[in-house]
């Protein structure tokens, strides 16, 4: 499924264009139910993964590298949650992206080529948060 902005993350995302509202850091997280995002997804239609050694990413604002062209679009270095234990069994359907402050989804996406499933330590999973405009 291709990248998807819920409502919610457009009104905020355009209440940070126009200066209503101060601009917040965002965090990377994991989802583990089979969940479809849509327009009216809010970051409690996620639930987020919790296998041993998962941690929510924040993404920091500098790091970011933004291209501007048609279309414009910003990428981010590719984040790595690994798994410290084995004997889990945790399905992993795709990531979201949150307001680190405001807890608002930003965008979430299924992994196309997923699920995955964490089952041994050291597995991992690789997202590259990457948003476009056109």
């Amino acid at each position: 499924m291709a990248l998807l902005v819920p409502n919610a993350g457009e009104g905020l995302m355009l209440e940070h264009i126009v200066g209503k509202t101060v601009i917040e850091a965002v965090t990377l997280k994991l989802f583990q139910n089979n969940y479809t995002p849509i327009e009216t997804s809010a970051a409690g239609n996620f639930t987020e993964a919790t296998f041993t050694g998962y941690a929510a990413l924040p993404l920091t604002g500098a790091s970011w590298s933004i291209t501007t062209g048609a279309p414009s679009y910003a990428s981010y270095a590719q984040q790595t949650f690994t798994s410290t234990a084995g004997s889990q069994s945790q399905t992993i359907y795709g990531y979201f992206v949150v307001g680190t402050s405001s807890g608002t989804i930003l965008w979430a996406e299924l992994f196309t080529d997923g699920p995955y499933t964490i089952v041994n330590n050291g597995d991992a999973i690789k997202v590259t948060p990457y948003i476009e405009l056109a």
